[in-house]
């Protein structure tokens, strides 16, 4: 694998990650040793790519999602995306066609507050069919859409599914709320 193939590998594991990694971690998945992994994760921080949020760990900037092909998220976009929508646009939780839970969620932050306690036939309905995709990509969250279409293909059920789920939205609720606070 070239330098350049590595690069782009790492900065799509930390995309898919959705949070910081130590190096240790991203040696691990890269199957790399710890000095070249760090070497890569140096670089990729003087070209922008990636950035350090606290000592040791490592997450992807808006440049290198850029790189890897997903849109920029600026204050506005951030702001946006976090917002509550009308009841009309809400994702309205099912345990199958037609079965309606009497839930529903008007934001993203209502979703991941939700996603804790709703029946986990709801989620097992809605995973599988691209039901959160879709919903993501209407708040105008393709990359979250994209990070839940990758847990799709995990075949995970139950509750691992359902603390997967969990774990992506409110990791993508904290980033946005980060991006949405700068100045």
């Amino acid at each position: 694998m070239s330098v350049g193939q590595a690069k782009k590998k790492i900065l799509e594991m930390l995309w898919e990650a959705g949070k910081p990694l130590k190096s240790r971690e991203v040696a691990k998945h890269m199957r790399l040793s710890i000095p070249s992994s760090t070497m890569h994760l140096l670089r990729l921080r003087k070209e922008g790519y990636v950035s350090t949020p606290e000592k040791g760990h490592y997450t992807i900037t808006n440049l290198g999602r850029e790189m890897i092909g997903m849109p920029s998220i600026d204050k506005e976009r951030a702001l946006d995306i976090l917002r509550a929508v009308p009841v009309e646009k809400a994702f309205y939780f099912c345990t199958e066609t037609d079965q309606y839970t009497g839930v529903y969620a008007n934001s993203l932050s209502d979703l991941c507050n939700k996603i804790q306690t709703i029946d986990i036939r709801s989620v097992e309905f809605h995973v599988p069919r691209g039901d959160l995709e879709f919903w993501f990509h209407d708040l105008g969250d393709s990359e979250l859409a994209k990070r839940i279409s990758l847990i799709k293909g995990t075949y995970l059920s139950g509750e691992d599914l359902r603390k997967k789920v969990y774990e992506t939205v409110k990791s993508r609720c904290e980033e946005l709320a980060r991006v949405s606070q700068k100045t």
